[in-house]
C-alpha cells in the first residue's frame, strides 16, 4: 500500500491567485508558511519557516480565492505532486506542490470585510472533510463508550 498525504497547519504569506486554464477549470495558488521554535546547542531560541507551495482545484479554489488572505491560519490536507517543465533554454525545472483536497480556515471572524464571521463559514463548510466534523447531536457521540471484545488485539 502507498501514502501520498500532507498536512498542514501555517499563515497564508500572500493573498491567493485565482486562474482559470485554458478548457475553463478554475485553479488556485498560493503559499503557506509553518513555523517551527527550537533552542540550538548553546541555548538561544530560534525561530524557522518553511514555506509551502499549494495548488487547488474546481469549487475549493474559488471559495479559497474568495475567502482566504494573506496572514490567516489554514489546516491543508492534500497530496505531494512535482511537475516539470522546460524552459527557453532548455533547462528543466522541477516544483513539489502540495495539491490541496481539503482546507479549514482556523481564524475565526476578525478583518472579513462585509461578510460576516457565520456568512465566511457558510461556503467553506463543503470541504471539511466529514471525519473532523463534530457530531450532531442526532449522530453519535465521540465519546461513545468502548467494550474490551471491541478491541482487535
Amino acid at each position: 500500500m502507498d501514502l501520498n498525504r500532507a498536512q498542514l497547519i501555517g499563515n497564508l504569506t500572500q493573498d491567493p491567485e485565482l486562474k482559470q486554464t485554458s478548457t475553463g477549470q478554475n485553479v488556485v495558488s498560493f503559499s503557506v508558511a509553518t513555523n517551527r521554535t527550537y533552542t540550538d546547542s548553546s541555548g538561544q531560541k530560534v525561530s524557522q519557516a518553511e514555506f509551502h507551495n499549494i495548488v487547488a482545484w474546481g469549487k475549493l479554489a474559488e471559495i479559497i480565492a474568495q475567502y482566504c488572505k494573506k496572514g490567516k491560519k489554514v489546516y491543508v490536507e492534500g497530496r505531494l505532486q512535482t511537475r516539470s517543465w522546460e524552459d527557453q533554454q532548455g533547462v528543466k525545472h522541477y516544483k513539489t506542490e502540495i495539491n490541496a483536497e481539503n482546507l479549514i480556515m482556523l481564524d475565526r471572524g476578525g478583518d472579513s470585510g462585509n461578510n460576516s464571521s457565520s456568512d465566511m463559514m457558510a461556503g467553506v463548510t463543503e470541504v471539511i472533510p466529514a471525519s473532523m466534523k463534530k457530531p450532531s447531536k442526532k449522530t453519535e457521540s465521540f465519546e461513545e463508550e468502548i467494550s474490551i471484545e471491541d478491541v482487535p488485539f
